[in-house]
């Protein structure tokens, strides 16, 4: 994936931004791992543990019309784990000590989320090729002209303006 080494340098800002982080990982919503720094915790395991938890918070989202997931938050007795949206098809899970500033945490997050998303969903578009390029070989054709023809003039007299019930 090319856009690893930025994430990577998004979680090294993120880092010194809220220095009681413990751990990063951006991941798609399928669970495959797209970057991490997570010292001590498997990121491949986090990843699938990530995905599973969002499909339930998903679900509980929409099932009580609170509208698409933004983030979600587990406190633990030893600290956070916090994911939040990344784009249209990845997450970013922050794992923080007990000592960590939730509201920063939240701030900081969302703010790496939207940023390793615009990453992740710029890849994922696929390139467009101009099309002098696309047919070096074939000559252009050229585009096909339209002409107006003549129709006849509608009539609304026996058109239905209601429904019954």
């Amino acid at each position: 994936m090319a856009a690893e080494a930025p994430i990577l340098d998004e979680f090294r800002r993120l880092r010194a931004r809220v220095p009681q982080l413990t751990g990063a990982l951006a991941a798609g919503v399928d669970g495959l791992v797209l970057a991490h720094d997570t010292p001590g915790v498997e990121p491949d395991g986090l990843a699938a543990l990530t995905a599973a938890a969002l499909g339930v918070a998903v679900r509980m989202a929409d099932e009580t019309g609170r509208g698409d997931l933004r983030e979600l938050l587990i406190r633990g007795a030893d600290g956070y784990v916090a994911t939040y949206a990344a784009g249209r098809t990845a997450v970013l899970t922050l794992l923080a000590t007990d000592r960590v500033n939730v509201g920063r945490l939240h701030l900081e997050g969302r703010r790496a989320g939207a940023r390793i998303g615009e990453l992740v969903d710029a890849e994922a578009v696929p390139p467009r090729r101009s099309p002098a390029k696309s047919s070096a070989k074939e000559p252009a054709k050229p585009m096909p002209t339209r002409t107006k023809t003549a129709r006849s003039a509608r009539t609304t007299a026996n058109a239905r303006t209601t429904t019954e019930s």
